[in-house]
């Protein structure tokens, strides 16, 4: 879902319209925010404004104590703060396609649609996969959204698998042990996922 409002942004960002620099840049700023801030903001969205709106229809349960609607809010917040991030990698996989190519394509009577998908896409075939590795990377890494948003509640229904761990080495009954083999699990599928990484970023023949 990331990889696909990302490249949608990207698409916009790459077009011909007025203020662009200043669109980009709004898109890419929530990157820049510290955890902590981000889950003051949030908090302040979902329990307040949020409970504000909603109470006009008759719903004043808040979405972070709600366990069919809190693991949602967690993906918004997510993807609200690196969509950005994944915008910026696919704006310059889009410029660096070549001009040429797609005046060809024209020349021969594609259309658009065609041009994109025949053509496009698959020149950017390197740049999406390494987008989608560097998601699932940070997802398996995903931290200070749970911590400060929900407390990895309720229910444990937006826990993470960092936090799993930081709460069973720190906050549960201690198990140094069980929490170091699930941390270095973490790290053995990090590294292969950034050795894949790099494998598909390799260009050298």
């Amino acid at each position: 879902l990331i990889n696909v409002i990302g490249f949608m942004l990207a698409l916009l960002c790459t077009s011909k319209m007025r203020g662009i620099n200043f669109f980009r840049a709004s898109y890419f700023l929530p990157n820049l925010i510290g955890g902590i801030v981000l889950g003051y903001i949030w908090q302040f969205v979902f329990n307040n404004v949020l409970i504000q709106i909603t109470s006009k229809w008759g719903m004043m349960n808040s979405i972070l104590a709600n366990t069919k609607t809190a693991f949602a809010a967690i993906v918004v917040v997510y993807i609200w703060q690196y969509a950005g991030y994944i915008m910026l990698i696919y704006v310059t996989g889009l410029t660096t396609v070549p001009k040429d190519v797609l005046e060809a394509s024209q020349i021969d009577g594609a259309n658009g649609w065609k041009t994109f998908w025949r053509i496009t896409v698959p020149l950017l075939k390197p740049t999406i996969i390494m987008t989608v590795i560097t998601s699932i990377n940070g997802t398996l890494q995903l931290f200070d959204e749970s911590v400060n948003l929900t407390k990895g509640g309720p229910a444990n229904t937006t826990i993470t698998m960092s936090h799993y761990v930081y709460n069973t080495c720190f906050i549960n009954v201690p198990n140094f042990g069980y929490a170091s083999a699930m941390a270095f699990l973490i790290f053995i599928m990090v590294a292969v996922l950034a050795l894949i990484n790099l494998k598909v970023g390799d260009t050298r023949d």
